[in-house]
């Protein structure tokens, strides 16, 4: 093959991905579909129709996950059967405030793993004087890293936005009593904090408001929404909002009391991982600080020494 012959195979195929590229942006001139057109009035509460209103994204990608998806399918059902848990990973998605589905985040963990495998036949090749079991053996073995490096992601992901909704809960807790005192409902109260603030549990109060518009009661949805985040703070303050509804007693003053507890309970993690930290901190100050500060003792005293004799 000639280079003339080869540059043309490669503009040809510019060619194409930018045809394709312009012919997917371009829109559609048929009848929307009642499910596109019922969309947006159910968007704050249904994930269907936020996917549905969402703008397709141009270019082939779309259509090879849809050539590959009978390749990746069994797949991501082998991976169910081999790392099961299924349920922790569609609650981790939940707390990461992840969008995507469990069948999602096995696709995913399908292509993290054959990027480990590819990087592995890559480094196979370069390292072409190993042992040939260790050839064989890398591509496999970087391949189970790339789906358990995503498994913790996940799992690192959910921890960080659950600590971010542990650390805005006491400051959440106290702004509803405040409009409570002011004399709002519970509800109203809800949806001033979710509307002046900014921040993961405002928005998780923003869903709640929304499905309670949707005519859902408000006991059962923050009873869900506790089922969902597993934070344990906020799981004891949904059971004494939730008992409080149920006897009618102020709320006020339980928020109040919740915010107080909330407070109190970062302190003493805040401790925890100072007692933790002890031997990590010791690190600077034994290995830095202090031969420094013996060098800035000792040195003028052997300079003087060496300068006398």
């Amino acid at each position: 093959m000639s280079s003339t012959t080869a540059w043309a195979i490669v503009a040809g195929l510019v060619l194409g991905i930018g045809l394709w590229v312009l012919a997917s942006a371009t829109p559609r001139m048929s009848r929307p579909r009642l499910a596109r057109r019922v969309a947006p009035y159910v968007i704050d509460i249904s994930e269907g129709a936020r996917e549905s209103l969402a703008p397709a994204s141009p270019g082939p990608l779309p259509v090879f996950g849809m050539l590959l998806a009978p390749l990746v399918e069994p797949v991501q059902r082998a991976l169910d059967s081999a790392l099961g848990g299924s349920s922790t990973i569609a609650r981790r998605l939940r707390q990461s405030g992840s969008s995507a589905t469990v069948g999602d985040f096995r696709s995913q963990q399908v292509l993290y793993g054959l990027a480990g495998a590819a990087l592995g036949v890559g480094l196979g090749f370069a390292i072409a004087r190993a042992p040939f079991a260790a050839q064989a053996a890398l591509p496999a073995v970087l391949a189970v890293a790339g789906i358990f490096v995503r498994d913790q992601w996940l799992a690192r992901a959910a921890r960080a936005r659950l600590r971010r909704l542990s650390d805005e809960l006491p400051v959440v807790l106290e702004f509803l009593t405040l409009s409570l005192s002011a004399g709002e409902g519970v509800l109203d109260a809800m949806r001033r904090v979710a509307r002046v603030s900014a921040g993961e549990l405002s928005a998780e109060l923003a869903r709640v408001v929304a499905a309670v518009n949707t005519g859902l009661p408000l006991a059962d949805t923050l009873s869900a929404l506790a089922r969902d985040l597993d934070l344990p703070a906020f799981t004891r303050c949904v059971e004494q909002v939730v008992g409080a509804l149920d006897r009618g007693t102020p709320l006020a003053e339980v928020l109040r009391a919740q915010a107080q507890d909330a407070r109190e309970e970062a302190k003493r993690e805040l401790l925890e991982v100072a007692g933790k930290k002890e031997v990590a901190m010791l690190v600077p100050l034994v290995f830095l600080i202090l031969p420094v500060t013996i060098a800035f003792a000792i040195w003028p005293g052997i300079f003087v020494l060496q300068v006398g004799f």
